[in-house]
């Protein structure tokens, strides 16, 4: 039987990801696109928003499930969750620089590429 502790981590890592989740859903306001860019804008948000439901559940259950982030994903495999961790965020904050503004078009179709593989890679990490 679960002591009080063990309940009260389950239910604070559940807030903790409904309170992410939603300020990345407020910040990229994926209901709000682009009229020249509708396509690949609403991809590459729709990607990062899964990408970043995946790595929240994975990361919890890691936690929590199987015994921490350091028992799940050792040695090799937590400098590449370490590089996926980080590259698609760093995408998403990116694409508003004024260097990327005439070449949003490819930069957001770059990005949804590396929001699924990210997805993928860290289902392979975490699975195999």
């Amino acid at each position: 039987m679960a002591n009080f502790k063990e309940v009260l981590n389950y239910i604070l890592g559940v807030v903790f990801i409904l309170i992410i989740f939603s300020i990345a859903y407020a910040y990229l306001k994926p209901h709000q696109l682009h009229k020249r860019r509708l396509v690949s804008t609403l991809l590459l948000k729709i990607s990062y928003l899964f990408y970043l439901l995946v790595l929240l559940i994975v990361v919890y259950l890691s936690a929590l499930v199987k015994g921490g982030l350091e028992e799940v994903f050792f040695g090799v495999e937590f400098f590449a969750f370490l590089i996926v961790l980080f590259v698609p965020n760093i995408g998403i904050l990116a694409r508003k620089l004024g260097y990327f503004s005439k070449q949003r078009e490819n930069y957001n179709r770059f990005f949804t590429l590396v929001n699924i593989l990210s997805v993928i890679v860290i289902l392979v990490m975490y699975f195999v």
